[in-house]
């Protein structure tokens, strides 16, 4: 408000010099005319004395632009303060924030956390992994096989053994693989904390 204040000042203050300049400006043509009559009738006397007065006048005058660059400044400098009081507010609230949000955080907790998620994610990769090998165990199983029936059927044909309805009551690849369920192990959490402590993860 103070700040607000001054600025009004100010500006009323360059009005005010602004109109000044314009009488003086004003007064300084008189003068000019005054003098120019005062030599055509051949007044040496009143021309000087009006030439004193101009030169005054005009001396007066440049002293209105000197104030007004002064009073410019001072606005100026008025208005990069309320800048800086503003730029000052704001870091204050600002330092406030970041020391709640300091008061908030607790480093122990964070590293506990982060380390928390890195080993039950490590935990989640090994599990992933133990499945996704025992279901190519068990697809590599039944490929195999397949192979191996196709070997049997391929020699049973070149020696010209039939084998149509004789083999319907032997058991099938598919029959024989170990069902998903029951070849899958259960991974116990104890085994993983166990993996994971040989490889150095606490």
């Amino acid at each position: 408000d103070i700040i607000k204040e001054q600025n009004r000042e100010l500006r009323g203050t360059q009005r005010a010099i602004s109109r000044d300049r314009a009488a003086l400006e004003k007064q300084e043509k008189q003068l000019e005319l005054e003098i120019k009559k005062m030599a055509k009738t051949g007044n040496k006397e009143a021309c000087k004395v009006l030439a004193k007065q101009l030169v005054q006048l005009r001396k007066q005058k440049n002293r209105t632009y000197a104030v007004s660059s002064k009073v410019t400044s001072m606005s100026t400098q008025t208005k990069v303060m309320n800048s800086q009081m503003k730029m000052a507010g704001a870091m204050s609230a600002t330092a406030k924030t970041m020391q709640a949000v300091n008061k908030k955080m607790d480093p122990q907790k964070t590293l506990q956390t982060m380390q928390n998620f890195q080993k039950e994610n490590m935990k989640m990769e090994m599990t992933e992994e133990m499945i996704n090998d025992t279901l190519d165990d068990i697809f590599d199983a039944s490929d195999e096989e397949e192979e191996s029936q196709d070997i049997v059927n391929q020699v049973l044909d070149e020696i010209g053994i039939e084998i149509s309805g004789k083999m319907a009551k032997a058991p099938s690849a598919a029959r024989g693989l170990p069902s998903a369920s029951a070849s899958t192990a259960t991974i116990s959490d104890e085994e993983i904390e166990r993996q994971l402590k040989a490889l150095g993860v606490d």
